[in-house]
């Protein structure tokens, strides 16, 4: 049987771009962004994990089909991919490309990139405060820009291939809005991050990440005290009386697996 999500709901007038048939047949209709956005993509067990100890993100997902074909046509929407050092420690041989994460529907991915007018693959953004990153991974031989600080640039000084760049931010840290002035600045107005969820607290934390796709894994993983075991949102810690606000766009489902697009308000209340 043909892979396909079903839409429980979805809000009237989402922006929406013409997608070819095996995209819009496998994800339950049409899918689009509006000219400049943040967005994130995760996928969480169903008490908040996002990653557990050193296992693939698999272990989260339980590998499921569909979690990766949404996960590729995230990518294939984007014009930049922005992960952390510690997202690219996880997964060091990955590309963060359509093709890599469901190579099923790679000329789909392609299709759709074509008809957006989009070069064949997003753009990887990293960010690193260090530059403490091996420069022989294939993300840099592909083709990378690095935000970083000024001690990371000296870092990484003469050692990354020439299809790689750097951008050095003033200060000590790589603060996110200076980030997506970078990347403004590079032309990137569709922006995906895939974290990890220190870069996700951090971009809530400063009000810039406008909408969350989320896929709930029908998984339970657990905390001991002792297991490493990342939830959606590390370093931040929101004052309960002003938590961030989302909205829901859409609800869909594969089997047990669900699949939720918010719209973050840009201000701590209730959501509606």
């Amino acid at each position: 049987m043909a892979l396909r999500l079903a839409t429980l709901w979805e809000r009237a007038g989402l922006p929406a771009y013409e997608l070819p048939a095996t995209l819009s047949d496998a994800y339950g209709g049409r899918i689009g962004f509006r000219s400049s956005i943040l967005y994130a993509n995760f996928v969480t067990s169903l008490d908040g994990v996002v990653a557990a100890n050193d296992a693939p993100p698999s272990a989260i997902s339980g590998g499921a089909e569909a979690d990766r074909m949404v996960m590729g046509l995230l990518r294939a929407c984007a014009e930049a991919v922005v992960v952390g050092a510690g997202t690219l420690r996880a997964e060091p041989r990955h590309l963060w490309t359509p093709e890599r994460i469901h190579p099923s529907l790679a000329s789909a991915y392609a299709e759709l990139r074509t008809t957006l007018r989009l070069p064949p693959a997003p753009h990887l953004v990293l960010l690193t405060r260090t530059g403490d990153v091996d420069p022989s991974l294939p993300v840099f031989e592909q083709g990378a820009l690095v935000v970083t600080t000024a001690g990371g640039e000296a870092t990484l000084r003469g050692k990354l291939p020439a299809a790689s760049a750097v951008a050095s931010l003033p200060g000590p840290d790589v603060g996110p809005a200076a980030v997506l002035e970078v990347l403004r600045g590079e032309g990137f107005r569709v922006v995906l991050t895939e974290g990890g969820p220190t870069i996700l607290g951090q971009f809530l934390a400063a009000g810039l990440l406008d909408e969350l796709f989320l896929t709930l894994s029908p998984r339970l993983a657990g905390r001991d005290g002792q297991s490493h075991r990342l939830g959606l949102v590390e370093g931040q810690a929101f004052d309960p009386s002003a938590l961030p606000a989302a909205t829901l766009l859409s609800l869909k489902r594969h089997r047990s697996h669900l699949f939720v697009r918010y719209r973050l308000d840009g201000e701590r209340s209730s959501a509606d």
